[in-house]
């Protein structure tokens, strides 16, 4: 009762928007949310430099295709590094995970998105069929955004 009315508060104006744009407003501020959590909750510093060793690793391990010994030994390494590389991004999603299941109970028992189709595709993609739900239209425009937040922000 006290998060629907917060939400009611928070996001109000956004569900009366026309669809899809209810939604799509929606995921622009939770991925805009997520990603500002996962640049200042986590070491971008580190998180870089695992990233590039991993793609180091991962640039040796084809040198090494033909040497079976040394190629499990550079996957070894490479498991490990990708461990702590998300290791380094579980601060935020965990910061993130509890919000945003309540914002989708929230959205998922809104009477406004109720059984509403939101985007009507003129081609049907397989196991979607032609429109989605409001979830399915959160998740492709959070995809988007996400990738143009991520270079924006310069995330790792």
């Amino acid at each position: 009762m006290v998060f629907e009315k917060t939400l009611n508060f928070l996001f109000g104006w956004a569900i009366n928007l026309s669809s899809p744009w209810n939604i799509i407003v929606i995921s622009f501020i939770l991925t805009l949310i997520v990603d500002l959590s996962m640049k200042f909750l986590s070491d971008q510093k580190a998180m870089k430099f695992l990233k590039e060793e991993s793609e180091n690793i991962r640039k040796e391990i084809v040198k090494f295709k033909h040497d079976p010994q040394k190629m499990m030994e550079l996957q070894k390494k490479q498991v490990e590094s990708s461990m702590k590389y998300m290791w380094h991004s579980l601060t935020p999603t965990a910061f993130t995970l509890l919000p945003l299941l309540v914002i989708f109970n929230w959205l998922r028992n809104n009477p406004a998105l109720s059984g509403e189709t939101l985007i009507n595709l003129p081609f049907a993609i397989p196991l979607i069929g032609s429109g989605l739900g409001w979830l399915g239209t959160y998740i492709i425009s959070s995809i988007i955004f996400n990738i143009i937040l991520r270079k924006l922000l310069k995330l790792h």
